[in-house]
């Protein structure tokens, strides 16, 4: 059977990318999606197993640090799109070993860049490299102002240094050997599937284990939060209409600092168990290293030029999240 499309997602076991296979299977049937994971701890294969009896799709066990797996790929599939979100991307984990988000994010990106410019004809104009990345690449904002696409990159850990060499890279292989690609930076994603280091599900963890719940400093650093699925529709959107060599910045406008947003929770699961106090649980410990202080993006020129906004609220989307984890963890 012929596709229209071939396209290669990375970390489609993951987070974000397991709800992203997962919607290009089932709503585009013309598209023939291969999906490569490492399976490290932050992924899970029993999110996307049922997709293995779709005729549009293959899974892949596959490092993209393994540049022979990615060229194997390639002369077997005929990859046309890229759709890259396999990253290292826990800020706690890139402070401790530096070295595996280089690898990764960098060196794994420059594979999958590399198989690109090496395999896809230069004057066809079918081929899309789209590098999904973070609005930590901007830095910290202070309490006025919002990341705008020529914002300037200011990263302050190894993850979103990483992450920022890995934008550069893409865009100096679209500029030097004319990669189509694109770009987009998104705000901090929550909802189901998020592996429980993550601040949201480790609260909600914490919280039914009867265990404290880590605040770094006082509280007050704020993150603008956007729930996965409207994160991988504006993707979706993106892939289809994004403009060559275009950046994408994509939030919700939904600011909280951490410890509002934990009190939140803590509110959501007394009302919903058993549980009572929870805010008890709250420990307040020392600040992590570089901890930037607000994260807000401006999400303008995808609703202006693209057409695409948030379709869930803040308060279901926590609502929905708390609800899955609560059954999972039961």
């Amino acid at each position: 059977m012929n596709f229209d499309k071939y396209i290669l997602i990375t970390g489609g076991a993951g987070f974000i990318g397991s709800h992203l296979v997962r919607k290009f299977v089932n709503s585009y049937k013309n598209y023939f999606i291969i999906n490569i994971d490492n399976l490290t701890y932050a992924s899970n294969y029993e999110f996307i197993i049922d997709l293995e009896s779709n005729s549009n799709y293959k899974f892949i066990k596959g490092d993209i640090r393994n540049r022979e797996i990615i060229n194997k790929i390639f002369t077997d599939f005929k990859i046309d799109s890229i759709i890259h979100l396999a990253a290292e991307s826990h800020v706690d984990n890139s402070i401790e070993n530096p070295l595996l988000f280089v690898e990764t994010n960098i060196l794994g990106t420059i594979n999958l860049l590399e198989e690109a410019r090496l395999n896809w004809d230069k004057a066809a104009s079918n081929y899309l490299f789209y590098g999904i990345s973070t609005d930590e690449v901007y830095g910290s904002l202070g309490k006025e102002g919002y990341f705008l696409e020529d914002s300037p990159y200011s990263p302050k850990s190894p993850y979103s240094a990483s992450k920022a060499s890995a934008d550069h890279f893409i865009r100096a292989y679209g500029n030097t050997y004319n990669i189509p690609y694109i770009i987009s930076n998104c705000s901090n994603n929550f909802g189901p599937n998020q592996h429980h280091e993550k601040l949201i599900p480790l609260t909600i963890n914490n919280i039914v284990k009867n265990k404290k719940i880590p605040v770094y400093g006082d509280g007050q650093a704020v993150r603008d939060w956007i729930f996965v699925l409207d994160h991988v529709d504006a993707i979706d959107i993106v892939f289809h209409k994004g403009l060559n060599g275009e950046t994408y910045n994509i939030g919700s406008n939904n600011e909280r600092n951490n410890l509002e947003l934990i009190r939140k929770i803590c509110s959501l699961i007394d009302k919903k168990t058993n549980l009572k106090n929870s805010e008890n649980l709250i420990q307040f410990v020392d600040d992590r290293p570089g901890h930037d202080f607000r994260y807000a993006i401006n999400s303008s020129k995808i609703m202006n030029q693209l057409n695409w906004k948030p379709k869930t609220t803040f308060e279901k989307a926590l609502e929905t999240t708390v609800d899955w984890y609560l059954k999972k963890i039961s």
